[in-house]
């Protein structure tokens, strides 16, 4: 994508979304980090479905440390990894005590000593609750970048390095959550949305995905002809 494309690249996505939010439920800035642990390998509304009933009791480590290990489990035991989240979960909840007086650092550094906090949740959690202009990657915003030419790269450090880099003003607080957005809803995995995408023209995609019903899809008439000679050949004796 052209330098001079990305300014206009955002400013469709930001006049689409225009106050992007994360999807994860949280109730302060220990839940939200607590959510953002949970959801490595699992959906927002997942992690969500298993923190509702959690959040409502437990809304600080000190907290967290007296539900204990094993209780933990069972409030999240439909998230993917449940055993070994529910482990960092209660270690991180304990570093938050013994280092930071049961405060989540406004640090990412210091984020990333936590256990069970890598880059990407350190990045969320600096930019959802304290503004930072961080550039979380994850699988939606790989592709993203990816996909549109935007910002290429053959992993996430190098992605987000080139986000860090293009992504101008006023955009930088909300990119993040904007490209998650537009992969989770219009630039999905399997199939881009291309039709109804409002960055269809900026994008390097090819080719474009046209809208459903309006061309059929590459090997479908050979696929219903298969289907119709199965219907029509005489079934084997035997």
């Amino acid at each position: 994508m052209k330098k001079t494309e990305i300014p206009e690249f955002y400013r469709r996505l930001a006049e689409r979304t225009p106050d992007p939010q994360t999807e994860l439920e949280s109730v302060n800035t220990y839940t939200l980090l607590v959510a953002v642990v949970l959801s490595a390998q699992a959906t927002d509304a997942g992690v969500n479905l298993a923190t509702r009933d959690l959040f409502a009791k437990v809304t600080t480590p000190e907290q967290m440390l007296a539900l204990g290990e094993e209780r933990l489990k069972q409030h999240i035991k439909t998230i993917g990894l449940f055993n070994t989240k529910a482990k960092n979960v209660i270690a991180l909840s304990q570093a938050l005590v013994d280092r930071h007086g049961g405060e989540v650092p406004a640090d990412r550094d210091a984020l990333e000593a936590l256990p069970g906090v890598g880059r990407k949740t350190a990045n969320v959690v600096m930019n959802t609750a304290f503004g930072a202009e961080t550039f979380a990657v994850d699988t939606h915003v790989f592709r993203v970048a990816n996909r549109t030419g935007l910002a290429a790269g053959k992993d996430v450090l190098a992605v987000e390095t080139k986000l860090d880099r293009v992504t101008p003003q006023p955009y930088r607080r909300d990119a993040h959550h904007l490209l998650i957005l537009h992969g989770r809803y219009v630039c999905k995995a399997r199939k881009p949305e291309c039709w109804r995408c409002v960055v269809v023209d900026l994008c390097r995609y090819q080719p474009k995905t046209p809208p459903p019903g309006s061309v059929p899809e590459p090997g479908a008439k050979k696929k219903k002809k298969k289907k119709a000679a199965a219907r029509t050949r005489p079934a084997r004796k035997g």
